[in-house]
């Protein structure tokens, strides 16, 4: 009997101290793992990365019970991570509002808001069926908070569907709908319409594609499975640009769509029970309805500097690889800055210049590949610069800190100084403008 107990005691015992061995290494694995996401951010806060710019994920830590499911679901990378068994954001300015982490979280604990408590972002007042506090205006994609080309595409199409809704053609007007912008929600919106016979015209500022098209010509898009109206399912989840634009090229010529390029659409007013839509270029047409698919990038910042107007200033890269034995300069220092130098330095010799002491905000990768550039010096990185003057055959930079100015040969000058939100333009039109600040934009009900 005594036996047969101390059998018992020590199968318990043995049992027992593997539990707290399994335990021990669970809780030692998980306090690296934790380690490892907290010097992440660490590193993020230091490179200006942590804080939200748009759309981010925000973890309810009291519903978290660590899947790592969010983590997973993300296509991006670091966005998230997880410390002391909850799920926290570690490089949150590079979420770009793909949603996955929100369907993916078993619990519900993940809501996407835009804004922070500290940072605000303008967003204008749209109604559930895209419609802004001007009656038969409506807006679609990032410029509503939304930016990845699957929701923008979603958005152009349920707008044109929610107009088509509620609206019967009479044909006393040219237009029963005019779509500003030829981005993702502007060409998905002018499919949407063909389908639905309006007679649609898309006004589009600069090229096909909108901010996409502006990218450098290897920049990878990160997109997901897209519904194109009168096309079908499109199964993507990395393209270049120039696979996109392609695709969306054989849409539009499919269906007999032409986009007017080079229309910046300068002013709306309401005449007569139609809205006069009016570009830059003195062109004036009539629609019953107007849809806003602009994007938040607006029109380029300039320097406002002394011969900033010459033709061999730019505020996009096209195609790099036809620039060659050029003196090019690059201001600024966002990931568009750094792409573009890094893709014009194969066949030319580059200079960056950019006003702070440090690059920040930067993806991970382009700071690796740019910090080597310079290393090697590949790439001529200029910090705490500004332009002062350009002429036909060199620009002027000053450091702003020992005043020391430099007279550089130059044949081109790319600036990627940002770009300035069309928020006077909305406010021109009559449309709200709302400061969210932390405010959720999707979450469980």
């Amino acid at each position: 009997m005594d036996e047969l107990f101390l059998e018992k005691v020590i199968v318990y015992a043995t049992v027992l101290l593997f539990c707290l061995i399994v335990v021990f290494i669970y809780l030692r694995k998980q306090k690296k793992e934790s380690k490892v996401v907290e010097q992440k951010i660490a590193q993020a806060k230091l490179d200006g990365l942590y804080e939200p710019v748009s759309l981010h994920p925000v973890v309810d830590v009291n519903s978290c019970i660590k899947t790592g499911a969010c983590i997973m679901a993300c296509p991006e990378k670091d966005i998230l991570g997880i410390v002391n068994g909850k799920a926290t954001t570690i490089n949150a300015s590079h979420c770009i509002g793909h949603g996955a982490c929100f369907h993916a979280c078993p619990t519900e604990a993940i809501t996407l808001c835009i804004g922070t408590e500290k940072r605000g972002v303008d967003l204008p007042h749209v109604s559930q069926q895209f419609e802004t506090n001007v009656d038969g205006i409506y807006i679609a994609g990032e410029l509503g908070g939304m930016g990845l080309i699957k929701n923008a595409v979603e958005q152009g199409k349920q707008a044109v569907e929610n107009i088509v809704q509620r609206y019967k053609p009479t044909g006393q007007l040219p237009y029963d709908l005019i779509i500003v912008g030829a981005g993702p929600a502007g060409i998905s919106a002018s499919l949407t319409a063909k389908k639905h016979n309006l007679k649609a015209l898309v006004l589009e500022q600069d090229s096909l594609g909108g901010t996409v098209f502006t990218f450098p010509r290897s920049k990878i898009v990160m997109t997901s499975a897209m519904d194109l109206p009168l096309f079908g399912k499109v199964k993507l989840t990395e393209t270049s640009k120039s696979a996109l634009l392609e695709l969306w090229n054989k849409a539009l010529s499919k269906n007999d769509i032409k986009i007017q390029e080079n229309s910046k659409v300068e002013s709306i007013t309401k005449e007569n029970n139609a809205f006069v839509v009016t570009t830059l270029q003195g062109d004036q047409f009539q629609t019953a309805y107007v849809l806003l698919a602009i994007g938040r990038r607006g029109t380029p910042r300039k320097l406002q500097v002394p011969g900033e107007q010459l033709e061999k200033v730019a505020y996009r890269l096209l195609e790099p690889e036809d620039i060659s034995k050029k003196e090019i300069l690059v201001v600024g220092g966002g990931d568009s800055a750094i792409e573009a130098a890094l893709s014009l330095s194969v066949q030319n010799n580059v200079v960056i210049s950019y006003r702070s002491e440090a690059f920040a905000r930067l993806k991970p990768k382009n700071r690796e590949n740019i910090l080597e550039a310079a290393k090697l010096g590949r790439v001529d990185v200029r910090f705490n610069t500004t332009v002062e003057l350009i002429d036909n055959e060199h620009v002027y930079i000053q450091d702003s800190k020992n005043l020391e100015k430099w007279k550089l040969k130059n044949d081109l000058v790319y600036i990627f100084a940002g770009g300035e939100l069309p928020t006077e333009f909305l406010k021109k039109i009559g449309i709200s403008i709302t400061r969210k600040f932390g405010e959720a934009i999707l979450k469980h009900h």
